[in-house]
């Protein structure tokens, strides 16, 4: 079988999705754990859903990887345990993170566009959820009555 891309280079990409996706896991379950004060049971809900989607997004992209037959990483994204805990500072780290998740999708999405529609169409579809994500942050972090985006 021919394929119209650079497997190497979307194994890799796929790779670089799967760690940080559960780095995303790991984060966001830490999140859930350092969260205190009056909002904290929907705050910690939310945060409990990011990880459980990150887990899925783990799992897809490895499965991916598979599909491709090549082998999944086991290494896990970067770590940064900034030791604040402020819900402010968790939500701006999470930003970071969506962020560079968002860049990795669009960096798949560039290399497999109008070369397989199974890896366009999964990109695109996390692209949009990645660029969710950032928008719930986003608002997450701007004060009560501001209509203008969060800008760090």
């Amino acid at each position: 079988m021919t394929e119209a891309f650079d497997k190497g280079a979307v194994v890799a990409h796929l790779n670089k999705i799967l760690e940080l996706e559960l780095a995303g896991l790991v984060r966001y379950t830490h999140y859930a754990l350092m969260i205190y004060g009056y909002n904290r049971i929907p705050i910690v809900s939310w945060m409990q859903e990011q990880a459980d989607e990150s887990l899925g997004h783990a799992r897809e992209a490895g499965e991916l990887i598979t599909h491709l037959g090549e082998h999944p990483s086991l290494a896990i994204g970067p770590l940064l345990e900034t030791h604040k805990h402020d819900i402010g500072d968790i939500l701006r780290e999470s930003l970071e993170h969506e962020r560079a998740a968002l860049s990795v999708y669009k960096e798949l999405l560039a290399e497999v566009d109008g070369k397989s529609v199974l890896l366009e169409e999964y990109a695109r579809r996390l692209i949009a959820a990645e660029e969710i994500h950032q928008g719930d942050v986003d608002k997450m972090l701007r004060r009560p009555g501001d209509v203008s985006t969060y800008s760090v």
